[in-house]
Order: structure tokens, then C-alpha cells, then sequence
């Protein structure tokens, strides 16, 4: 299982895939407690996902037209959770690109998710007001992700001193 995650590692990190924070940063509890949190952020950014595949799934069944662009976005947002828990996982395991890929998503995804909601008539009502909730819970896991605490305990590869451990 680790050789295959080194492989996934190796493609979602680039060239400091094997860069790892020092134990004692990744173990330390405020470290230790920001993730736990992030983990219980994006558990429910996966039920707010699901919860809208249901609606669609439940108005389809009685006859309302349900758009395209309804259907994907709801597509698109489990899948985004779940690479956005790989990242959590693998960051808390002390990986500085996981890290890395959570925060600048974390940062990302809510401004696209605006940006979309606000296209007049994409998306019904219920659709907007999810996207608006998505993108709220998922600037409270970038603040995580940004606190001082959190971008110590993560320092850029080369700016780090003789701290890291580094595996290919």
C-alpha cells in the first residue's frame, strides 16, 4: 500500500513529494488539533455534497427538470472533497506538498465557487445557497491552514535549516 502511495505521492507532489516536516512539528498538538478540526470541516463539506446529489436525485424523482450544470457541480464537489481529504490525510502525515496542495485549494476553490454561484441562472436556488456554505466551510479549513502555527510547523522546502526529513 505505501509503495502505491509513494507513486500517488510522487504525481500529486513533484519534486519535494518525499519532503516531510520534522516529527516533533507535525506531532505537536496545536498541529495535531488544526488537522483534526479540517478533518470534521471537510466530513461535512462531504455530507453537504452528498446532501445535494440527494436533492437532485429526490427533485428528479418527482418530475423537476434538474440542469447539466447541477449534476456536475455535484460531480465535481464529492470529487474535490475526497482529493481534499487525501491532501488532509497525507499532510498530517507530516507531507509539506499535501500541505501545501490543501491550503492553496482551500484558497482557490471557494473564490471559483463564488464565482460560479453568482452566474445568473446556472444554478436554482438551493444549488447557489449550498456553494455559498461550501465555500464558507471551506475558507474556515484555509484560516486553519494559514495560522502561524500551522505555516511553522510547515516550512518550504529549503527554508527549513538542516529540520525535515527527506524521502524519495
Amino acid at each position: 500500500m505505501e509503495t502505491l502511495l509513494a507513486r500517488l505521492d510522487r504525481i500529486a507532489g513533484g519534486r519535494h513529494a518525499g519532503y516531510r516536516v520534522p516529527d516533533e512539528a507535525r506531532d505537536h498538538p496545536r498541529t495535531r488539533r488544526a488537522f483534526t478540526v479540517i478533518a470534521w470541516l471537510l466530513a461535512l463539506e462531504l455530507v453537504i455534497g452528498l446532501s445535494a446529489v440527494v436533492v437532485a436525485v429526490v427533485l428528479t424523482a418527482g418530475g423537476v427538470q434538474v440542469g447539466f450544470a447541477v449534476w456536475m457541480r455535484s460531480v465535481i464537489v464529492l470529487g474535490m472533497t475526497v482529493t481534499l481529504f487525501y491532501f488532509a490525510w497525507r499532510a498530517r502525515a507530516g507531507y509539506y506538498w499535501a500541505y501545501s496542495r490543501l491550503r492553496l485549494f482551500a484558497k482557490i476553490f471557494p473564490v471559483v465557487t463564488l464565482v460560479i454561484a453568482a452566474i445568473p441562472g446556472l444554478y436554482p436556488l438551493w444549488m447557489v445557497t449550498e456553494q455559498i456554505v461550501f465555500s464558507l466551510i471551506l475558507i474556515g479549513v484555509a484560516d486553519y491552514l494559514d495560522s502561524d502555527h500551522m505555516r511553522a510547523s510547515f516550512p518550504r522546502p529549503g527554508n527549513q535549516g538542516t529540520t525535515g526529513d527527506v524521502r524519495a
